[in-house]
């Protein structure tokens, strides 16, 4: 049986101009909404991520606890779970699925929020990469409802160099034959073990590698850490449903849209939330001066790097515990 529920959106008019016929939000709550309607937290999730994944950032006796808290995880159009290319009936199937922006998504986060709890105020809106991307997008399109963002390891918008490290990944990918414009009979095995393996020289600093911190986490090689990635991507995910959320990690903007006409400073001008911004030192797709050029623009946020050679992954849940408790620090004081 599925863990999580669905939310029914009906045809969804998206930014590009095109309709998702008959949009599915996947979703799954912890906690008990309170009478006042004023313990919600939204946790959107991240690339490669669900909401069972998202778990990982939250619980018992931590800063987020579903005793006190009413968690809202919401799943990422393309991951599979809520609507994406490969549970899409044509004619939207595969690579006809429609391209959906970040501002798409919390478009219809805040519906769920608004239509199925009747909730008009969220506590915070925190996550990890584009579950960060995301929480900066709640604080920009609906500052009057938002009291509180902490995306970490995440950007506002997408940055050029960002831009290309992802290019790098789909240039591995639809080198493979099989690949066929995605319209592909098989999943395309070489093309999705090429990205994985593409993906983690990314995913952690030249330290890492450097000082074979890759032992921790229980590999004797760089190559057993390489193919680790390429069956993870081999197993876990469709190659259409990796490059439809891949487009909208490159077009994520929360200035790209008839609000803030592409004036970014505008829009961070505009998050009136809370915020702390909590980069990693290393990380090579959000470097920390993206964060800090943010921090400038916004009324109320202040920047608290993690300083950790693992990178992007150090906010991985599971692979830094130091992380856990910096992170749940930063949340109780946003929280307090």
């Amino acid at each position: 049986m599925a863990d999580h529920e669905i939310f029914r959106l009906g045809d969804v008019d998206l930014q590009s101009g095109e309709v998702l016929n008959d949009g599915r939000l996947a979703f799954k709550t912890y906690g008990e909404l309170s009478p006042a309607r004023d313990n919600v937290v939204v946790m959107p999730t991240f690339y490669t991520g669900t909401h069972a994944r998202n778990e990982g950032f939250f619980g018992t006796g931590r800063a987020i606890d579903p005793a006190r808290h009413f968690i809202i995880a919401v799943n990422m159009f393309g991951n599979g779970l809520s609507s994406s290319p490969s549970n899409t009936p044509a004619p939207q199937d595969g690579p006809r699925f429609p391209k959906i922006t970040l501002f798409d998504n919390v478009f219809c986060q805040h519906r769920l929020v608004t239509e199925q709890f009747g909730i008009d105020r969220i506590k915070l809106v925190y996550g990890w990469s584009m579950a960060g991307c995301q929480s900066y997008q709640w604080g920009a399109q609906f500052p009057d409802m938002v009291e509180a963002i902490l995306p970490f390891c995440a950007s506002a918008k997408t940055s050029p160099h960002n831009i290309v490290f992802l290019e790098g990944v789909k240039a591995a990918l639809c080198a493979d034959s099989a690949w066929n414009g995605g319209d592909y009979v098989a999943q395309p095995k070489r093309g999705l073990a090429a990205f994985g393996r593409v993906y983690a020289g990314w995913a952690f600093s030249q330290t890492f590698y450097r000082e074979h911190l890759y032992r921790e986490k229980g590999f004797d090689t760089l190559e057993d850490l390489l193919i680790d990635w390429e069956n993870d991507h081999i197993d876990n995910w469709d190659a259409n449903n990796l490059l439809a959320k891949l487009w909208s990690w490159q077009h994520g903007d929360i200035s790209a849209n008839a609000l803030y006409r592409d004036d970014v400073e505008k829009a961070l001008g505009a998050i009136t939330a809370r915020a702390i911004l909590m980069p990693c030192t290393t990380d090579l797709y959000f470097p920390p001066e993206d964060n800090e050029i943010e921090a400038r623009h916004m009324p109320n946020a202040e920047l608290r790097p993690f300083d950790s050679p693992w990178g992007h992954c150090a906010a991985s849940p599971g692979n830094v515990k130091a992380f856990d408790a910096f992170l749940d620090d930063a949340l109780r004081e946003l929280l307090g």
